[in-house]
């Protein structure tokens, strides 16, 4: 008996004639076999339906589409099912204007599809991108073809190579959106019924011209980045098919995106996909508990370590206070903070604009008082217990109730440093490595004491900042350094019986 399939593609009518289409596969709107089904189905009916004046497709709850289903990885589709390519050209040939409203993350075959639509107004918190070379793949249906053809070529491999996601804002200065608009789904109304559909595979305005050589300096200049990562330099061999026709061009995207599938980096980075998902569910903390909400920051010490914790939050866009004792010490890491971010700038990595608005972010302080209202509050001194528990008995007395107390120790125990305060359930250890500004990795410590909620917030506040949250136990070394002690001790005996 087969069996019913989910409905994943809802519609609904409006008195003005447009029909809304609205993809509604919780939680992220994921790309699945029934989504493309449906959605294919769907757009061909609406086509044949004289009633429809106009379409907006948008997604429900906060995302557009956020990428394809997960479950579904490394699995074919079913045979003579529509692929997601089908999908996207049933959109754009349809003969109603579709206009996307982008409701929230439009990322890998959701900004496809997207691109399918003949406009797009965005969502304020809207994201875009095609982040598929994260999982050591490339954009596969249509993406690479029709980027570049509303960005120009040198936006568009760069948003595909670092697989970043844009906002809406910027999204909106380059071309992908024609609107940002607090109701994308109203605005996305009346441009269906304003103006006509227009096929983005049939304009070539930005793409005309392209200098002999074009590509293979892009690879160049990417090479000392991107070496051993064999799917970004693929991604770019895509784009390159530009230069064919629309449908061999899409059709040459396909082989590459199957080529790469069944990859040693494909099958290794979906491995660190799903690792980084089961790292931050942690079974100690039940689903239902809330995170604090973390609006501003703190970092005591603004060291090596502090600097580079406090550039996290201005990152995510965090206002971050450091403290230090000293103004000299201050001033001192404050300059180092500059130095970092612009040196990103000189390599390309960073525009002046965006440095400026993150330095922005980062103010400095040489009194407590000054951090009283931070949501929380990382301690970056030296690894002295005697100076920890200090700092956290006069945190303690100036802190607001329902801040987070944070150690960065490496290997001291937070018990002990909880114990300093009247408030242990409040106090955790993110443990971040060095450079902090760049290393991926924070142990998130448990202590004894540490709630449910404190340990939440901790896990929850990780990738916000663009990092991985690994919780453990209040342990000799915790995870890193645990794992460092024994194969520098098995090093050293090898040294010690002639290895070298």
């Amino acid at each position: 008996m087969a069996t019913e399939m989910k409905t994943v593609v809802e519609t609904r009518d409006r008195p003005d004639g447009v029909r809304v289409v609205t993809l509604n596969n919780p939680p992220v709107n994921a790309i699945s076999a029934a989504m493309r089904q449906q959605l294919y189905d769907t757009m061909r009916a609406i086509d044949a339906d004289p009633s429809v004046k106009g379409v907006v497709l948008t997604g429900a709850g906060r995302a557009f589409i956020a990428g394809a289903d997960i479950r579904e990885f490394g699995k074919p589709n079913p045979p003579g099912a529509p692929s997601l390519t089908d999908g996207v050209h049933a959109v754009e040939d349809c003969s109603k204007t579709v206009v996307a409203a982008v409701n929230g993350a439009a990322a890998g075959g959701g900004l496809e599809v997207a691109l399918g639509c003949h406009y797009r107004v965005a969502g304020p918190k809207a994201r875009l991108g095609l982040p598929e070379v994260n999982l050591g793949t490339i954009p596969g249906a249509t993406g690479t073809q029709r980027l570049p053809r509303v960005t120009g070529l040198k936006t568009a491999l760069d948003m595909i190579v670092s697989g970043d996601l844009v906002s809406a804002q910027r999204a909106l200065e380059l071309g992908i959106v024609e609107a940002i608009e607090d109701d994308p789904v109203e605005a996305a109304a009346a441009l269906a019924l304003a103006r006509s559909p227009k096929k983005l595979r049939e304009d070539d305005s930005k793409i005309d011209g392209i200098p002999d050589g074009f590509f293979d300096d892009y690879k160049k200049g990417m090479a000392r980045r991107w070496r051993g990562f064999e799917a970004r330099f693929k991604a770019v061999d895509a784009v390159a098919k530009i230069v064919l026709p629309y449908d061999e061009a899409v059709e040459a995207e396909r082989v590459v995106f199957r080529e790469c599938q069944g990859t040693p980096e494909a099958r290794a980075m979906r491995h660190v996909f799903f690792s980084d998902r089961q790292a931050a569910r942690h079974p100690s903390i039940p689903k239902d508990t809330p995170a604090a909400t973390i609006e501003k920051a703190a970092v005591i010490g603004c060291g090596t370590m502090g600097g580079g914790i406090a550039m996290n939050f201005a990152n995510a866009g965090i206002p971050v206070t450091v403290l230090e004792t000293s103004e000299e010490a201050l001033q001192k890491g404050l300059e180092i903070v500059a130095g970092n971010y612009a040196a990103t700038v000189s390599r390309g990595r960073l525009s002046q604009e965006a440095m400026d608005w993150r330095i922005g972010l980062i103010s400095g302080a040489s009194d407590y008082g000054e951090i009283a209202d931070a949501d929380i509050v990382i301690e970056a001194v030296f690894e002295n217990m005697d100076i920890k528990k200090q700092v956290f008995g006069t945190l303690d007395k100036v802190c607001k109730d329902g801040a987070v107390l944070a150690t960065n120790t490496s290997t001291l125990d937070v018990d002990e440093i909880a114990d300093a305060t009247s408030r242990p359930e409040a106090v955790v250890g993110t443990h971040f490595f060095s450079p902090a500004n760049v290393m991926r990795l924070i142990e998130v410590v448990r202590g004894a004491k540490t709630s449910d909620e404190t340990a939440q917030t901790a896990m929850k506040l990780s990738p916000r900042i663009g990092k991985v949250g690994v919780m453990c136990g209040v342990c000799d070394g915790f995870v890193g350094n645990r794992m460092l002690y024994q194969y520098s001790r098995q090093a050293n005996f090898l040294i010690e019986e002639g290895a070298l």
